[in-house]
């Protein structure tokens, strides 16, 4: 039996018309995926009669405080199947939604103050029926737009839809991730790929990240011109609870100021995308909890620009805050950045000395390690350090020179100065 009808429920029932064909407008001014309303007459009739009809039914079970049936939230269902068969954005689907609760929450606000603040136990009814109603309409909206993007999607798509929603803290993250087989983690290490230079030659090699992503549960997603020029690809490696941290590090993150160490995995999974991206590239990396990933992202990607480029991904390893601090300070200031510049410039008279300082820091200043890898006697090493301190006045060796020359080095061969 139907409870009878108040008057802030006959002035929603009044004004239903007009508030769906308000809700249409702001779609169309406010969401640029939804313009084409303007010019197909049929989906805009399309879209108004499904804003009506949300609106008659919170009029007729709200007062009884009677759930959405399983049709209702069917029909809800098909209408995210239908935005999403016509394309729309994991972005657009959000900001319809938010247009939409908004809105109806305007709309009861605005009944009440008509009525002249009357009905105060018909709107603490409707704002307790509308929360719980809400979430179950949205969550079915949600299913319906996925169970379309499942069907018209590659996986290595929906991927990508998943590692943006979890950037951009969308709730729809956790059924994305059901989507691809994936389970989401309490934290990520957000790794970005930075790649400066354009493939060589044919495609991108789609078909061997899809096999990564699969084998290793990341998600991925290409960054600004990712594909075809400079750019970069975002990986999002899984912290599940009992991770391992770094050698030598805790096992879980420390408080305060000390940057969060990278996991002992994450260079082999680093190593595995390198090759298959085939490209030089430099990779930073931060880790954060799922809320915080947009920070970590930017703090990603700022050490990337500072970490070095290299061609062999066995020489690749991900670079933390705490390996390219000085250089981000540096990049900074732009006084201080021509002053290592210049000291750059000197090195580049002598034998490969920028080349040999990179292997004697990365060697942590072991002459016979340092020769090793640069295939000379100690005697050439010997002599090359001598040539640095001849040029540029300082010891290489010595507490200046690491601060100084590792610096040096570092910007030069993360290709910041070109």
């Amino acid at each position: 039996m139907l409870a009878p009808m108040g008057s802030l429920f006959a002035h929603l029932a009044r004004q239903a018309p007009a508030n769906a064909r308000r809700e249409v407008e702001t779609y169309t001014r406010e969401i640029p995926e939804f313009r084409f309303l303007d010019k197909d007459p049929e989906a805009r009739s399309r879209t108004l009669e499904h804003a009506l009809w949300l609106r008659q039914r919170t009029i007729e079970l709200s007062p009884n405080k009677t759930g959405l049936t399983d049709d209702d939230l069917s029909r809800i269902a098909s209408m995210g199947e239908l935005r999403a068969g016509a394309g729309m954005s994991i972005e657009a689907r959000q900001r319809v939604l938010h247009v939409h609760t908004a809105l109806m929450l305007r709309e009861i606000t605005e009944a009440t103050e008509a009525e002249r603040g009357g009905g105060v136990e018909e709107l603490i009814g409707v704002l307790a029926w509308f929360a719980p109603q809400s979430e179950r309409g949205i969550s079915a909206y949600r299913q319906g737009f996925l169970r379309v993007l499942r069907r018209r999607l590659p996986y290595i798509e929906r991927v990508a839809l998943l590692a943006r929603a979890l950037l951009n803290g969308d709730p729809i993250s956790a059924e994305l991730a059901a989507a691809v087989d994936m389970e989401l983690p309490e934290r990520c290490a957000v790794t970005v790929f930075r790649l400066p230079d354009p493939p060589t030659a044919g495609r991108f090699p789609e078909d061997e990240i899809g096999v990564l992503v699969k084998n290793h549960r990341v998600p991925v997603v290409w960054g600004p011109e990712g594909r075809d020029g400079g750019g970069e690809l975002v990986a999002l490696l899984p912290l599940f609870s009992g991770a391992t941290a770094g050698e030598g590090a805790p096992p879980h993150p420390v408080p305060g100021p000390l940057p969060d160490p990278a996991p002992d995995h994450l260079p082999d999974v680093v190593q595995d995308f390198a090759r298959a991206l085939g490209r030089p590239c430099a990779v930073g990396t931060a880790t954060a909890p799922l809320p915080e990933l947009s920070d970590a992202l930017d703090r990603a990607r700022r050490i990337s620009r500072a970490a070095p480029l290299h061609r062999a991904p066995s020489r690749l390893r991900p670079h933390t805050l705490a390996d390219v601090f000085v250089e981000l300070a540096v990049a900074d200031v732009p006084f201080v950045d021509d002053w290592i510049r210049t000291v750059a410039r000197r090195l580049e008279t002598g034998p490969d000395l920028l080349g040999t300082l990179d292997a004697y820091y990365g060697h942590d200043m072991h002459r016979g390690a340092t020769a090793s890898a640069l295939n000379v006697h100690t005697r050439t090493l010997d002599y090359r350090l001598r040539r640095v301190r001849e040029l540029t006045g300082i010891d290489p060796g010595s507490t200046r020179g690491v601060r100084t020359l590792s610096a040096v080095v570092t910007r030069r061969v993360s290709g910041a100065w070109r």
